[in-house]
């Protein structure tokens, strides 16, 4: 199937609107708790099952309306339905907190194994979308398999270290802000090594 055009703003709706519904109903129905089957599972719990239904939907979405998928959207589909199941299996929220150090740690180390081969896996998946020479792709690679790293390890002391309802905060707002300044700050730094595009012969 073909790629197709799709609005900017619906992409970003369907893209960032399942986690943003996940904290809305997380501040919600924090301080709750409910019964299902006998047990008694925490509004965070409750919160965080939400989300997988809404996760899948808006990528099934995207998928309609794109005619593709990234890896790196299914890939975190797969970990939010895994955790998911887990935390609900056994009761345990720190299964789905754990989740998005999995994320980071996963793609540091998937980064960190193609410097060692001495290759960007970064170029690979985004080459198209951001033309830039191999040296500029090896920097950048670099850098952000460092940031991946230290996210997994934020999480990681975050999650076991404050408070739920904190945790919920700077997992929606200040990591997903922090990586996306990070990356404008790259971009900004690495402009010596992008290819300009080719001229248009008239």
């Amino acid at each position: 199937m073909a790629d197709k055009k799709i609005n900017p703003v619906v992409k970003q709706v369907l893209e960032l609107g399942p986690t943003l519904v996940f904290f809305l109903i997380y501040m919600w129905i924090k301080d709750e708790s409910y019964q299902f089957g006998g047990v008694t599972y925490s509004g965070f719990i409750v919160a965080a099952l939400i989300l997988v239904p809404l996760l899948l939907a808006s990528i099934a979405a995207l998928w309609w309306l794109t005619g593709s998928l990234s890896r790196m959207q299914i890939f975190v589909a797969v970990m939010v339905v895994f955790f998911g199941g887990l935390t609900a299996w056994f009761n345990d929220e720190s299964f789905f907190k754990m989740k998005t150090t999995i994320v980071y740690g996963t793609f540091a180390v998937i980064l960190g194994v193609g410097l060692l081969r001495g290759v960007s896996l970064l170029q690979w998946v985004m080459s198209e979308a951001l033309p830039m020479k191999p040296e500029g792709w090896m920097i950048l690679t670099r850098r952000l398999a460092l940031m991946f790293a230290v996210l997994a390890i934020a999480n990681e002391v975050i999650w076991r270290t404050q408070s739920t309802e904190l945790w919920v905060k700077l997992e929606t707002f200040a990591m997903p802000a922090a990586l996306f300044l990070f990356l404008m700050i790259q971009f900004a730094m690495l402009q010596r090594y992008m290819d300009e595009p080719p001229e248009s012969k008239s």
